[in-house]
């Protein structure tokens, strides 16, 4: 099937270098045409508000550095029994 006897042909995702301003003869950007880098935008989202608290909550590692305890100590005792 040909482009003219498709009804719906697709379109050219690539735009025409004739018509597109912006661009050199050879179809390279020109210096100072290019859009800003990601840098350039500090302000671009909503402000942020609430910055939770960074590293680890005291409950969870106290809890964490008491189970470790508690298992040393029972491999310590049980490495105790076996040599009594």
């Amino acid at each position: 099937m040909t482009s003219s006897t498709n009804p719906n042909p697709e379109p050219n995702p690539d735009p025409d270098p004739q018509s597109t301003t912006g661009l050199d003869a050879g179809g390279s950007v020109p210096p100072g045409e290019t859009p800003p880098a990601e840098s350039s935008m500090p302000g671009a989202g909503p402000r942020e508000v609430h910055n939770p608290t960074k590293g680890w909550a005291k409950a969870p590692l106290t809890l964490i550095i008491g189970m470790v305890v508690l298992v040393a100590a029972f491999f310590l005792v049980y490495a105790l029994v076996l040599l009594l």
